[in-house]
């Protein structure tokens, strides 16, 4: 059978630490051998991030404004130890914080659902997508270590002139500080997104904040999504027979917990972040979330929802074998290249993208696992696989679906 060919690119970014390994597998074994990969390259590994001084994470996402799809693998965010560890110049922000306020998207993440993993919530049966909005908050926060006694104030400075100053804090011991912001156009494009896709899927919409506490910053967020509700989308909601409500974030954690699922769950940046990973892992595993940045434009970034791995790629460079989980990160390359196929017209990618995905859910059910998944797994006869060997048993699977 010939290659397929893609008529476009999509932006690749290569990662860090076992995600790397894992991302070259995968094209090796699962990609290239079907696909005649049309990619614009981006190497957004911590060395070459702070040798271009993080220059070449900003291309990246301009890149994915040109060509409208990316494919992202994990990265690292540095923290005090890895600044040390990577002898960088200095701690860099995070890669996906950069892109997404340069794509000003959503964040959709939606656990990949398999008979063999049940959910550790045995109510839930259907899965619950994580709406999270990907701009400003405390991704985009100014920080200080307040180092002595003084006073900390909030200042706004408006085109006619100073017209807002309130203290924060008379702080009479060393503390710590943090700014930050959102703008009503990114919460506007946050809002929108969120009931398009709740219509386009025809799932029930929730979104939660904390406006009890924070009466200006969350309730914000409150009163736009509710005004653009009523205006815009109440009667095509009602039409499709689907439901948009409003609720504290305390009150939504205890709904999810008691729901079936089968709904979106609206969330502001860090609430979405923290709320996805325990959405995830109670679904089963980190490695088993589809993760996609939607743009108001109809820009679309694809990643794993994990990190890097890093204890598996400590292992790997001693030699060692490793069982890590690659299915997040095979899924972001089918969800891009999905994408691709779609806005090109390309039916055999569409279908390419369809068929890897059908040979890695064939392989859990068939009981080849990496360890994460056969620790969760209470049938018989499951067999653990190191990294490559579930890579090769997948691609044993997708050349009979070929």
């Amino acid at each position: 059978m010939s290659k397929i060919i893609m008529q476009n690119p999509i932006v690749e970014m290569d990662g860090d630490e076992m995600t790397r390994i894992l991302w070259k597998l995968i094209k090796d074994e699962l990609l290239s051998p079907f696909v005649d990969l049309n990619t614009e390259y981006y190497d957004l590994g911590l060395p070459n991030r702070d040798a271009t001084e993080d220059q070449v994470t900003i291309d990246a996402a301009n890149a994915i404004k040109k060509h409208h799809v990316g494919v992202k693998c994990a990265t690292i965010t540095p923290n005090a130890q890895r600044v040390e560890e990577y002898k960088l110049k200095e701690m860099w922000k995070s890669p996906n914080g950069t892109i997404r306020a340069i794509l000003d998207g959503t964040v959709f993440r939606t656990p990949i659902l398999t008979e063999s993993v049940k959910p550790y919530i045995p109510t839930w049966k259907k899965p619950i997508t994580i709406a999270r909005h990907a701009y400003g908050d405390i991704y985009k926060a100014t920080e200080y270590r307040v180092p002595a006694k003084g006073k900390a104030e909030l200042l706004f400075t408006g085109a006619d002139g100073e017209s807002f100053r309130e203290t924060i804090y008379d702080f009479e011991c060393p503390g710590v500080l943090q700014g930050q912001f959102n703008k009503d156009s990114s919460i506007i494009s946050f809002a929108h997104t969120c009931f398009d896709y709740a219509l386009e899927t025809k799932q029930d919409l929730w979104f939660s904040t904390k406006d009890t506490i924070s009466k200006q910053y969350d309730q914000t967020f409150k009163l736009i999504f509710a005004d653009i509700y009523e205006k815009e989308y109440k009667s095509r909601f009602e039409a499709s027979g689907i439901e948009y409500f409003y609720t504290l974030i305390d009150d939504a954690v205890a709904r999810v917990i008691r729901s079936e699922g089968g709904f979106i769950w609206a969330c502001k940046n860090y609430d979405g972040d923290v709320m996805s990973d325990m959405v995830s892992t109670a679904f089963g595993s980190l490695a088993m979330m589809t993760s996609v940045l939607v743009s108001p434009e109809g820009d679309y970034e694809y990643e794993a929802a994990h990190g890097t791995i890093t204890r598996h790629y400590y292992k790997h460079l001693k030699g060692e074998k490793t069982s890590s989980n690659s299915i997040a990160t095979i899924f972001a390359w089918t969800g891009a290249l999905r994408k691709r196929g779609e806005l090109d017209g390309n039916v055999r990618l569409v279908a390419f993208a369809e068929k890897l995905e059908t040979a890695c859910l064939q392989t859990i059910e068939d009981g080849i696992m990496t360890g994460d998944l056969a620790a969760l797994c209470h049938r018989a006869n499951i067999k653990k696989v190191d990294s490559l060997e579930f890579i090769k048993a997948i691609r044993s699977r997708l050349e009979k679906e070929m």
